[in-house]
């Protein structure tokens, strides 16, 4: 008889965990509360036109991430660089570069800090001994959770000028916290898998077209074109563990019934909906409210329409400036080069309360300052969105907090970005845990302790 599994929520864990189950020959019902897929990552209409709810990038080494665009039919519709190269704007003119040569690691950026020019010699000397520390880290090591990485910059005496220009630029984005509140664990990981296991794991990669295109609407084809039953509007309020070992959901009035349940939700809504004693963190039973202990850190995002072209770069980050990352995103909406632009701003606590004029009034003149063209230039549009409960919040003790997919009730699995898959909250982490969810629901599989990094051969045709 086949396995029927049902998977709640329709994110990028959601699709992932769906797809790899079907694909082993599982009959899927997915269901999902929002009208659309794609989760944490999606588009909205404005005026006819799509913006998407913020700026979401991946880098080379997110494996199982570009597996999934694979997947789902829509990895042409992403760009990724040739090699590492960002440009850093700031308000006095000065731009440098962070870029890679083609050497190995660690010499493929030693070109780039030796022209770096926002880091003295002795800077640039502390950055390069504090780099090949951090490479001799484990971030699987439990200690370093204990402490956050600015604790540990400040063993090499690095200044808070340095952290600025190099450490923050890179780990606020990628961790959502700054250094001096992000747990040491989670930057290791971040910089030792994108910048220092390899050359070229940090190569920066987007999408050429809203999120709903890239994943929402090209997900749904794929699911249906593998035979799931995707079910929209359709929110959870209740699972029930059967006394024959097979879960029953409860969703807007209704009952689905099957063998094996992902639960690929948010961690507040997993605390509500875990049955008692289902949550285990390492291999020892816990109460689901400790998952609160997860936090979430906010994101803020800018979209800003000019009447005129005012960049002259695909992207870029800003230092000494309100703002972070900079992205151009006219060709969404139909425009010339440099004319939309979307602002990024993560760690954003003393943004997300922030009025919709006090935003512009922060930000419409920072723009100004790092882009000398945008002075001249009349602002057409000034849309802010937020997102209060971005990601789990990536602080010391939050690695022990982080359940993997299995549960003390076999045929439950949990997915979703805040689960142990290593990495931060990312699109990487997500597609990681969905496919270790669906592997974990699998009767007789070894339940791996680190999730898979691509998609599993297809069992079935869809």
């Amino acid at each position: 008889m086949t396995r029927r599994l049902i998977v709640v929520g329709g994110g990028l864990a959601g699709i992932t965990a769906a797809l790899a189950a079907a694909d082993a020959g599982m009959s899927v019902t997915l269901l999902e509360g929002r009208p659309r897929l794609g989760g944490a990552t999606f588009s909205f209409r404005r005026d006819g036109r799509w913006l998407d709810n913020g700026q979401h990038v991946f880098l080379r080494c997110c494996t199982a991430y570009r597996s999934f665009l694979d997947r789902i039919g829509t990895a042409h519709l992403v760009e990724l660089q040739d090699r590492l190269d960002v440009p850093v704007l700031t308000p006095w003119g000065t731009t440098g570069r962070l870029h890679r040569s083609g050497l190995p690691s660690p010499l493929h950026l030693s070109a780039a800090l030796s022209r770096y020019p926002f880091l003295t010699l002795a800077g640039r000397a502390r950055v390069g001994v504090a780099a090949m520390a951090l490479k001799r880290l484990d971030p699987d090591d439990p200690k370093l959770d204990e402490t956050t990485f600015g604790a540990w910059l400040d063993r090499f005496g690095v200044t808070d000028r340095e952290r600025a220009a190099m450490w923050d630029l890179v780990g606020v984005a990628t961790l959502n916290l700054t250094a001096e509140h992000a747990s040491l664990a989670m930057a290791v990981k971040v910089f030792r898998t994108g910048l220092l296991d390899t050359n070229d794991g940090a190569d920066i990669g987007w999408s050429r077209v809203p999120l709903q295109q890239l994943h929402g609407d090209a997900a749904q084809r794929a699911l249906e074109d593998a035979k799931v039953d995707v079910r929209l509007r359709t929110r959870v309020s209740a699972l029930d563990v059967l006394p024959d070992g097979g879960f029953t959901v409860a969703a807007d009035g209704a009952t689905v019934s099957g063998d094996a349940v992902v639960l690929a939700v948010p961690h507040e809504d997993a605390a509500r909906l875990l049955p008692p004693g289902a949550l285990l963190l390492g291999d020892r039973p816990a109460d689901p409210t400790v998952l609160a202990g997860l936090g979430s850190s906010p994101i803020v995002n800018l979209h800003v329409v000019y009447d005129r072209p005012v960049f002259d770069h695909e992207f870029a980050a800003g230092l000494a400036s309100p703002v972070q990352w900079v992205f151009d995103r006219s060709a969404n909406l139909g425009l010339p080069r440099g004319r939309y632009l979307a602002v990024s701003n993560s760690a954003a606590d003393a943004e997300i309360d922030m009025t919709h004029q006090q935003l512009r009034e922060r930000y419409l003149p920072a723009l100004e300052r790092l882009l000398p063209a945008a002075r001249d230039a009349r602002v057409e549009e000034f849309v802010v969105t937020k997102e209060r409960t971005a990601t789990f919040r990536a602080a010391p003790g939050s690695g022990r907090l982080r359940p993997y997919a299995h549960t003390a009730v076999p045929g439950l699995a949990l997915a979703g970005a805040w689960t142990a898959t290593g990495w931060p909250a990312t699109m990487e982490g997500a597609v990681r845990s969905g496919l270790a969810a669906a592997e974990a629901t699998i009767p007789g599989r070894v339940l791996p302790t680190t999730p898979p990094g691509a998609f599993p051969e297809r069992t079935t045709t869809p």
